[in-house]
This record gives C-alpha cells, sequence and structure tokens, in this order.
C-alpha cells in the first residue's frame, strides 16, 4: 500500500475513532487518535508480516497494544484489514460484545495478548520474542512489536523489560512509544518525568530512533530499521500530539479518557472528514508515493 493510501486510511481510522468512542459514551479518544499513523502504517505497509486471512499462522509477526485503553485504534485498523465489518464498532465497551474497552484476546481474533495494565505489555512481548527467537533456532524468529504509552514508562516493570531484552538480545524486538507527553493527571513531565527519552532507552542497551509519529513516511522507514536491526531489541520514539485530528482535542489532556457528547462527536467528525477529503485527493494525485 502507498503511503498515501495508509495516510488516508489512518484518518478513516480516526473517523472510526471518534464515531465508535461517542457512540458507547466512554473510551479513550486522545491517545487513540495519537497512535493511529501509528498502528495503520504497522499493519498496512507491509512491513509486519500479518496475514489477516491466517491470523493463527506460526511465521506471523506479532503486535502487542500495550496501551490497551487506546483499544479504538486497534478496532479501527481491523475494520481496514477486513477482520471486522465497520457495523460491529458501534458495540464497543457493550455487554457480550468482541468489542472491549481494552483489547480481549479470548473474544476478538486477531487480538495477540489481553492488555490494559499498563507496564505489563512490554514484558509480555519481551517474553513471546524469546520464545519465538528460541523455537527459531539458528532460522529468522517473526518480530514482536510493542506499543506504548509515555506515560506507561513510568511503571518500572517497563524497564525490567527493557534490561531482560538488551540481555537477551532480543533483535526480534521492537518497541514503539507513542510520545504525546500527555497522560491522565497532565503533561508527563509534571506527573514523573520520562525525558531524556532516548537517551534512556540507550542507556538499557536499546538501538532507539526518533522520528515524527504523523509522519507516514518516517514511520514505514524507522519501522523497516529497526526490523532489520540484528544487535538486540529496537525502540522507535515517535512524537505525536494527543487528540490528532480534532482541533479542540489536541494536546489535551481533558480528553484522554473522555467521550464526546453528541455535539461535539459531530464537530469531530466534520472535522475527520475534512482531513480524509484532503488525504484521499493526494492519494488519488499521486503525492504520497
Amino acid at each position: 500500500m502507498s503511503l498515501g493510501e495508509i495516510a488516508y486510511r489512518a484518518n478513516l481510522m480516526r473517523y472510526d475513532i471518534v464515531d465508535m468512542i461517542g457512540e458507547a459514551g466512554s473510551g479513550h479518544p486522545g491517545g487513540s487518535l495519537s497512535s493511529a499513523d501509528i498502528v495503520a502504517t504497522l499493519y498496512l505497509s507491509g512491513v509486519m508480516d500479518f496475514d489477516p486471512a491466517n491470523l493463527q499462522s506460526p511465521a506471523r509477526d506479532r503486535f502487542i497494544l500495550s496501551k490497551g485503553h487506546a483499544a479504538p485504534v486497534l478496532y479501527a485498523a481491523f475494520v481496514q484489514l477486513g477482520i471486522i465489518e465497520r457495523d460491529e464498532i458501534f458495540t464497543l465497551r457493550k455487554l457480550h460484545s468482541r468489542l472491549q474497552g481494552h483489547p480481549d484476546c479470548k473474544k476478538l481474533p486477531g487480538v495477540e495478548v489481553s492488555t490494559g495494565s499498563l507496564g505489563q505489555g512490554l514484558s509480555i512481548a519481551a517474553g513471546l520474542a524469546a520464545g519465538l527467537a528460541i523455537d527459531a533456532g539458528e532460522g529468522k524468529a517473526p518480530t514482536v512489536f510493542a506499543l506504548l504509552g509515555d506515560g506507561e514508562t513510568q511503571e518500572g516493570q517497563v524497564w525490567e523489560a527493557a534490561m531482560f531484552a538488551n540481555q537477551r538480545k532480543l533483535s526480534n524486538l521492537v518497541a514503539i512509544i507513542d510520545y504525546n507527553d500527555l497522560q491522565i493527571d497532565g503533561h508527563c513531565e509534571d506527573v514523573v518525568g520520562v525525558a531524556p527519552m532516548s537517551q534512556r532507552w540507550e542507556a538499557f542497551g536499546w538501538k532507539v530512533f526518533e522520528i515524527d509519529g504523523h509522519s507516514v513516511e518516517q514511520i514505514r522507514d524507522a519501522l523497516v530499521q529497526a526490523k532489520e536491526h540484528s544487535e538486540g531489541p529496537a525502540l522507535i520514539v515517535a512524537k505525536t500530539v494527543k487528540g490528532k485530528g480534532v482541533s479542540f482535542m489536541e494536546d489535551q489532556a481533558g480528553w484522554h479518557g473522555k467521550a464526546p457528547d453528541a455535539e461535539k462527536r459531530a464537530a469531530a467528525l466534520a472535522e475527520i472528514e475534512q482531513l480524509v477529503a484532503q488525504s484521499k485527493s493526494e492519494m488519488e494525485a499521486g503525492n504520497g508515493r
């Protein structure tokens, strides 16, 4: 898929994120919107070996949404992949729905791990990567990708996993941090400082790439380089804007875990419709390569 089409699909995902959270009346729009370009590029660029028609392939790369509260971005991606029908997004957070507030691997095929307790996703990803590497022997092990929130890196378990991954030289582990500098209580630096992010991870032995988390081209290139890195685990620090795509949600901690009411939902969808139209025009013009 071209870069232009991925950017277009990411904006379609933003539309669905707002629409499903608005319908549910609860959820986490801010961090779902900020990570839409990352998740779209991961699934649609071809970097991740993943076949929507064969979700249990032993050779598949794995994706773990460590910041499980951003489940709407995963469900929106699954719509684009044809894993679920779009109508199902309106069951978000409803009783017996497959689309729970946090991803549930027992309910929805394609979800590798049930997540939501922040700090645990990277430990699971590291253990999974280690197991896959053992199984592969001298061969090429599938890659495990994990998406974390920046506030999540305040959790001690994250750093235990970081040490383990470096100790085991897990070259099939790629972590991505959605670095929007906001968490539920405000700016990360005002809660528990996470900067300098890259230098901390480098000190733990990780190869670090810094990118614009809303540039599909930069995301794709970093994913390729991180996956090809053969000397240990790799980290992509993706600088993003919380609530990206909706002007009144952007860089506002208040939209971390609050659903828009009917009026705000309509206003947000109208803004995203403009983004969808613009990115579609750019895609059709071939500007996205």
